[in-house]
């Protein structure tokens, strides 16, 4: 090869540094048959010319964009691009509802941590088989208390400010529990002004809908039917005490 000519081609050495791209790579892709190098030398040095390098840019391209290679193979042979790419969009919006939910079990993994202080395997396991079951909320509640319920509900899953509030709650009440600290004292007056403060936020004025969604809590089997995080008897008669004592005569 002349120097005029050898000019205008980049051996496999040059290409690496052009593009920031490995050599090992670039001999795969030849060795796939993906970008083969226009020019060889007796001594089987490559030579790539603009051509096979606009080629090899165009895979790092689609590779950013998480195509296989096989799809990028078919793409550059101008098969069906636009079926391919929407093909590929697809695969990405389940990728991104498996992360979604990954995120949401991770969520509520922290959360349960910061309830229960020491996590089992147990937790994990029950969390994924929970997650993959239907709930019946209709024999609870109804179609316009469940639409308000879920959407305003705080959820294990969510890391926002009213969950970690409800969970604080619960924390302090077994904090109560740990040191004999009755119900009718000051501490659980102001814990009951809590729940009542963050119920009104998360039900509203419906008086109706926070009977029924406290009678599900006192059920542990109903809770666990509805996948809501289990709460103690102990908590719920704190509750119930602390809640007699705000209605009883002086």
């Amino acid at each position: 090869m002349g120097k005029e000519e050898s000019a205008s081609y980049l051996s496999t050495g040059e290409l690496s540094n052009v593009l920031n791209i490995s050599m090992r790579t670039i001999r795969y892709y030849d060795q796939i048959g993906l970008v083969n190098p226009s020019k060889k030398s007796e001594g089987g040095k490559r030579y790539y010319s603009k051509e096979d390098i606009l080629k090899l840019q165009k895979i790092i391209l689609l590779k950013s964009l998480n195509l296989s290679l096989e799809d990028s193979r078919n793409i550059l042979a101008e098969q069906s691009m636009s079926a391919i790419l929407l093909a590929h969009q697809s695969l990405l919006s389940e990728e991104m509802e498996r992360l979604t939910n990954s995120l949401k079990h991770t969520q509520t993994l922290i959360n349960l941590l910061d309830l229960k202080e020491i996590l089992q395997w147990e937790d994990l396991i029950s969390l994924v088989a929970n997650a993959e079951k239907e709930r019946d909320w209709n024999q609870y509640f109804s179609a316009e208390q469940q639409s308000h319920l879920k959407s305003q509900l705080p959820k294990l899953e969510s890391g926002d400010r009213i969950t970690k509030r409800w969970i604080n709650i619960i924390k302090r009440i077994e904090i109560c529990l740990e040191h004999g600290v009755s119900p009718a004292s000051m501490e659980g007056q102001l814990i009951l002004e809590d729940v009542d403060i963050l119920s009104e936020e998360t039900f509203g004025d419906d008086s109706e809908l926070i009977e029924a969604f406290w009678e599900v809590r006192k059920s542990p089997e109903a809770s666990a039917e509805l996948g809501l995080y289990p709460i103690s008897p102990a908590i719920i008669d704190f509750l119930e005490k602390a809640a007699k004592k705000e209605h009883s005569p002086n």
